[in-house]
């Protein structure tokens, strides 16, 4: 503190003209003279240095707090076990949609899908455009159904306890193999975002791994732990925001950076003619062409079967508030992803023009905002960063605590214990599942990063097809839904193996959904009671707004 006084004063000497001429210093006086000069540049340096960290950890600090805030008040809000694992049913829509679009985008949305733009160009916007596609139709088509059907089926609150209360699966073979395929899963799910935030700091700040890795952990732990599905579902929201706003200013401020959209635009085609082409580079094959296509849109079936995005229908107050959910969830999904391809053209151009190197394309996000903003708005997209981590990994660990408790538990237990006992037992299952992810992320060396797409593929193949039949077709028997839950699973690993070069999901998700289908029309059995709640659940669902289900109350009823 006192160096950098004496530095400022030395400066103010200077600005105020007591210099002495290097002319008329002899050499003496000249060597000091430039060491002194090389000494204040450093101390310069070192003090704007210490100023931007300074800034941008203060920005982590807010972000933090905020969320540790946001988990108190759902804290305070959950007396039941129903209220930890589903927020009691009561979800606005707009929290529903923030919240699933935040949970399900991760740091793939900041970080992966510029980066692949980055590096390849606009071709890479399929994935973007099948992911958008997938999700409205899942919104239109299975929320609704899914939020009536899961009431009518015995109020179930997780999807493995949907599926076997939906079929009257009395065997509880479904229910123990579908909580099985979700805690496999999530737990690399889980340890990949761990991995990815330890890989955060350790780049964005030059920290040490386990550290970065272990204060995330433990503030998302914090929230999730106390608040369960409410508290992930509110952080989820601030998170979402966050991430939108982040991926909106930067491309603006790097295009005003560049000299404007037409200088950007230009520079974009200069790199690769290709970059602005849905089609890529004319000397592409047609063939590769055609793959990359039908591997990107293929991405959007995965939405039907993934536990942490169905389950926040179940959580709506009613089915008719799907509806009001899905204009905002897709318009906040579409706008994000619009920004994210943008941002990574935008790279293009200003890492091409301005600065020249970019190590690893997919900080390029990163990398523009540090560069071009303030060190505390830097400090938020880097918030924004792991907000996108910090959402997925909190849900997911939610999911986990709920399969062990409510399928597990409830499946070996013949007691029924005190709701009391079910909230302490989801919160000692969060930290169960969170202590296995930490300790496999511990090496991040490791490859549970490439599993993230492969999960993706594994809970779309599985869980999809059984969640859309079970929605649309009544004939669906218990051991189409496992048939097609296992040769989904089984189909994602064999797809894999044979490295066709085409996303998995795809093949692997029409081989679940014919066997789901010839095994349920060889198994089928008419049964009155599915009939008759099968017809409640359209009939529910598609009631008018005016004729809207009264909110049940979890606390009275």
């Amino acid at each position: 503190m006192v160096a950098y006084v004496a530095y400022v004063a030395y400066v103010a000497c200077r600005a105020g003209g007591v210099h002495t001429s290097p002319i008329l210093m002899g050499e003496k006086q000249r060597k000091a003279a430039d060491k002194d000069e090389l000494a204040s540049s450093q101390l310069h340096t070192k003090g704007n240095a210490m100023d931007s960290t300074f800034f941008m950890y203060l920005a982590l600090a807010l972000y933090f707090l905020g969320m540790i805030g946001l988990g108190y008040i759902a804290y305070k809000r959950v007396d039941t076990h129903e209220d930890y694992m589903l927020g009691g049913r009561q979800l606005h829509p707009w929290v529903a949609a923030l919240s699933a679009g935040a949970s399900d985008m991760s740091g793939w949305l900041i970080m992966g899908l510029p980066g692949a733009i980055f590096a390849t160009g606009l071709i890479e916007a399929w994935i973007a455009i099948g992911l958008s596609i997938g999700a409205y139709l899942n919104w239109k088509f299975v929320a609704p159904r899914l939020r009536a059907y899961s009431e009518i089926a015995k109020n179930s609150i997780t999807l493995p306890g949907y599926f076997e209360n939906r079929l009257h699966d009395r065997s509880r073979m479904l229910r123990v193999a579908a909580s099985i395929i979700i805690l496999v899963f999530f737990t690399l799910y889980v340890s990949s975002g761990m991995v990815a935030a330890g890989v955060f700091f350790e780049s964005a700040f030059g920290g040490d791994y386990l550290v970065g890795m272990l204060i995330v952990v433990a503030i998302t732990l914090l929230y999730t732990y106390f608040g369960g599905f409410l508290g992930a579902s509110l952080t989820d929201v601030a998170q979402g925001v966050l991430m939108m706003v982040a991926l909106g200013v930067v491309p603006v401020v790097s295009i005003i950076a560049i000299g404007g959209l037409g200088e950007t635009t230009s520079t974009i085609n200069e790199v690769a003619h290709g970059n602005l082409s849905f089609f890529g580079s004319p000397d592409l094959a047609t063939s590769a062409v055609v793959l990359t296509i039908t591997s990107g849109l293929a991405w959007g079936l995965g939405y039907f079967g993934q536990p942490h995005i169905v389950i926040r229908f179940m959580a709506l107050r009613n089915p008719q508030e799907a509806k009001s959910a899905r204009r905002v969830g897709i318009s906040w999904m579409v706008l994000s992803l619009t920004c994210a391809v943008i941002s990574g053209l935008v790279g293009i151009a200003y890492f091409f023009s301005i600065h020249h190197e970019l190590p690893n394309p997919e900080t390029v996000v990163l990398r523009m905002a540090q560069l071009l903003l303030h060190p505390f708005l830097a400090g938020l997209v880097l918030a924004a960063v792991l907000a996108a981590i910090m959402s997925t990994f909190s849900s997911q660990l939610v999911i986990s605590s709920s399969v062990l408790v409510e399928d597990i538990y409830h499946v070996v237990t013949k007691s029924k214990p005190s709701q009391k006992r079910l909230v302490l037992l989801g919160r000692l299952a969060v930290l169960v599942v969170a202590v296995v992810a930490l300790l496999l992320a511990l090496n991040p060396q490791g490859s549970i990063l490439k599993l993230v797409s492969f999960a993706w593929a594994g809970f779309g193949a599985s869980f999809g097809p059984i969640t859309i039949l079970s929605l649309y077709w009544r004939k669906l028997t218990n051991w189409g839904a496992l048939a097609g839950m296992i040769s989904g699973t089984a189909s994602v690993f064999i797809v894999k193996a044979l490295h066709t070069g085409l996303y998995e999901l795809g093949p692997a998700f029409v081989i679940a959904l014919v066997l789901a289908i010839l095994v349920s029309k060889l198994t089928y059995k008419a049964n009155p009671q599915i009939d008759d709640e099968f017809a409640q659940m359209k009939e529910k669902s598609s009631a008018s707004e005016h004729a809207r289900t009264p909110v049940r109350d979890v606390r009275t009823a």
